[in-house]
């Protein structure tokens, strides 16, 4: 069929059921990509395949042509063009965009469609463990690496507290009943679940104010793309004070746990339920629209007050009837984690009546964690409700190596055409943390457009290509390693943490940081070993020096549990001599360590304090999100939270402040008991501990660079220099 011109396109297109993709959106989206190339490129207009996007890569003499049926599909024709034509690759950890001077054209059309209609991304904890302290600059990037990869339904709880403000005091509360309420900025996610109040608060006016006017240019610029957000609505949770102010209301109290204090939840039986979620987001889409998608999470890691089938499928309908008042055209989009997290009390007779109470096209489900713990093949695929495939992966922001690339390569399309999935509609990304592993997530977000299984170790040596702008063969062999040691990872949440984030001990592990290995620590070695003899072919790649610094990291946070094993026989044995070799030894691995993440922006402890108080525009504003800041990466509440370390971070500044001076302290203490010939006093040394990591997290010392120190490539070569033998004798 001939090609019709662009003019005659956008005539048929007045009555036609497609819509013309923002040439100017689209122009302007290629030149924030890559500046000043964006004149190579001609944007046309394609309608959707079977109801789902497509894109096309075509050439007109020297011109590259980019079709798709949005501004979204046009990225992902911009993506698929310069990985595949450029070898070009673009990421959290390390771009590669060194063009040549003239584009290579495109010989032969290529057309790809996407089998899954839905495409999501994002995380309640998204937003705190990583995105905290984003302003509009760092939205807009990821916003356009979204599209770029083909997401299509990103979670947008910015700027939700702001209407909730709006929506309490029409009902008369008081700034200090808000101020009892609204949780501290890095705390939003468990705020917003129902799960804590007040915590790391009280929160500014002004954070409410530029937070509502951010959450307007993330949204339009999304809905530019053709994307279509996921919004927010309400769940229950209420002021403390909502007792006091409605006392005939059904109010009961609920605990998440983790040493906080109750939070209020308003029973979904109570006339005032439909009415306040009628409330919101009415308000809510008048501040910021809609596209009919809410999220609401009813019980996350709580469980319900009853397992009777009745109260739960009543319960659901008001929750979906509260949406429904204001929106009839709304879309309940539900968490599975739940099913999961408190699988002893979600039975089927209790999952099918939660679910069913809601009719079928008015409910998407997450299946938050297929990759490990998929809950879609035990339910019957959610008993007829269309599902999402998703990717958890982090926990808490760790960034230890760690994923299942096998199972994101492969599962998604087996599912895809396994007629037990039902109605599955689609692919998702569901992180408590990104900016980190991006290998794995490139990897995830490349069965967007396929419907067939991803050849892993090819795809593996691909992306080296890309990211490292060349093929070496060591990097390749690197890779094959990563995939089949870090990236083969056992079922466990998150990967394996480092001995030295952990409050003290001589025990292997404690609590938060489990630091079992699921593949054998030499071969690591040996992927650090070929990286660092890729290193002056490839230094100059941003992506590469990334690579060699979180290799190197992995190493020597591996190596750390060995050296501490010599610590505890040494005291167990009443050997001071090796005791103390040893625990030199291990502070003084802190220390390199601490110089290794020193050289890469990713790793910075002062950058994450500095831009929590950039938000600030008052000394008191700034420490308070400083305070935030500290908080929720080391202990996440008071000095006797039950979370501390969940959110821990190998961050320079973090190891060499936080971590080591706890360790100082603890190998202090033994010493002294060593010299007096007595037992160590764990009580003891406990207090002392936790009035240390309370008193850092008040601090505002401005201790701690944002900027890089030394170089990458240099500092990595250094310490395999040192330490390659003596970890090689230590596993």
């Amino acid at each position: 069929m001939k090609k019709l011109p662009l003019i005659l396109i956008g005539i048929i297109s007045a009555t036609s059921s497609f819509a013309q993709v923002n040439q100017a959106a689209s122009k302007a989206f290629i030149e924030r990509i890559i500046p000043g190339r964006s004149g190579t490129f001609i944007v046309e207009s394609i309608p959707k395949e079977n109801g789902k996007d497509v894109f096309e890569l075509d050439g007109n003499q020297n011109k590259i042509i980019l079709r798709g049926d949005n501004g979204l599909s046009i990225a992902s024709a911009l993506n698929y063009y310069l990985k595949n034509y450029c070898f070009c690759d673009i990421g959290w950890n390390g771009t590669n965009l060194h063009l040549p001077a003239k584009l290579p054209l495109v010989k032969y059309k290529v057309h790809k469609n996407t089998p899954y209609q839905y495409r999501y991304y994002l995380n309640y904890c998204t937003f705190n463990y990583s995105m905290s302290w984003w302003d509009w600059d760092r939205w807009q990037k990821e916003i356009d690496w979204m599209a770029l990869n083909g997401v299509n339904m990103p979670l947008a709880i910015t700027g939700e507290e702001a209407i909730w403000q709006d929506v309490y005091k029409n009902m008369s509360f008081t700034n200090k009943d808000l101020d009892e309420f609204f949780s501290g900025p890095a705390y939003f996610s468990w705020f917003w679940m129902g799960n804590i109040d007040a915590w790391g608060g009280p929160l500014p006016q002004h954070w409410m104010d530029t937070h509502r006017a951010l959450q307007k240019k993330i949204l339009e610029r999304e809905r530019s793309f053709g994307m279509t957000p996921v919004l927010s609505s309400f769940t229950g949770h209420v002021p403390p004070s909502f007792k006091d102010k409605f006392p005939n209301a059904k109010v009961k109290k609920t605990n998440w746990g983790a040493g906080f204090p109750d939070v209020y939840i308003l029973d979904p039986d109570d006339p005032m339920f439909e009415t306040i979620g009628k409330k919101y987001i009415g308000a809510q889409t008048a501040e910021f629209g809609t596209d009919h998608l809410y999220s609401a999470d009813t019980f996350n890691e709580n469980v319900p007050p009853t397992n009777d089938s009745t109260y739960l499928d009543g319960m659901s309908k008001k929750v979906f009837r509260s949406m429904a008042a204001a929106d009839p055209k709304a879309v309940w989009v539900m968490q599975g984690w739940m099913f999961h997290y408190n699988n002893a009390f979600w039975q089927p007779q209790q999952i099918k009546a939660l679910l069913n109470a809601v009719p079928d096209d008015h409910m998407i489900v997450l299946d938050l964690y297929s990759e490990e713990h998929p809950v879609w093949n035990h339910t019957e695929a959610y008993y007829g409700k269309p599902w999402i495939w998703c990717m958890l992966q982090n926990f808490g922001g760790n960034i230890s190596l760690f994923g299942r690339m096998w199972h994101v390569a492969a599962d998604p399309a087996i599912a895809l055409h396994d007629p037990e999935a039902k109605r599955l509609s689609g692919i998702g990304v569901t992180p408590e943390g990104i900016e980190q592993n991006p290998a794995l997530f490139e990897l995830m977000l490349g069965n967007v457009w396929r419907d067939t299984p991803i050849d892993a170790e090819a795809w593996v040596k691909d992306y080296a290509h890309r990211r490292y702008g060349k093929v070496n063969r060591n990097a390749d062999k690197a890779w094959h390693i990563l995939l089949n040691t870090v990236y083969s990872s056992g079922l466990t949440e998150g990967g394996p943490e480092s001995i030295i984030v952990a409050r003290p001990t001589l025990k292997r592990s404690i609590d938060r940081v489990l630091t079992h290995l699921d593949y054998d620590p030499k071969k690591l070695v040996a992927a650090w070993e070929l990286l660092i003899n890729a290193a002056d072919s490839l230094k100059q790649s941003d992506g590469y020096q990334y690579d060699l610094v979180d290799v190197t990291r992995q190493v020597l946070a591996n190596y750390a549990s060995p050296l501490q094993q010599k610590i505890a026989s040494a005291y167990q044995d009443k050997d001071k001599a090796h005791f103390n070799q040893y625990s030199a030894e291990f502070l003084q691995l802190m220390d390199d360590m601490d110089a290794l993440l020193s050289t890469r922006k990713d790793f910075l402890l002062g950058k994450w304090i500095s831009d929590a108080r950039a938000n600030g525009i008052s000394e008191q504003e700034k420490n308070l999100y400083e305070f935030n800041a500290r908080d929720i990466i080391t202990l996440w509440g008071d000095k006797e939270s039950e979370l501390r370390e969940y959110s821990n971070r190998q961050w320079a500044g973090l190891i060499k402040g936080f971590y080591k001076p706890r360790w100082e302290l603890f190998f202090n203490q033994m010493n002294k008991a060593m010299d007096a010939g007595t037992d160590f006093d764990a009580a003891n040394f406990d207090n002392q501990v936790k009035d240390w990591e309370w008193k850092w997290v008040n601090t505002h010392d401005n201790a701690y660079p944002d900027f890089v120190k030394g170089d990458a490539v240099e500092v990595s070569k250094k310490l395999f220099s040192k330490y390659y033998q003596i970890i090689q004798k230590s596993f």
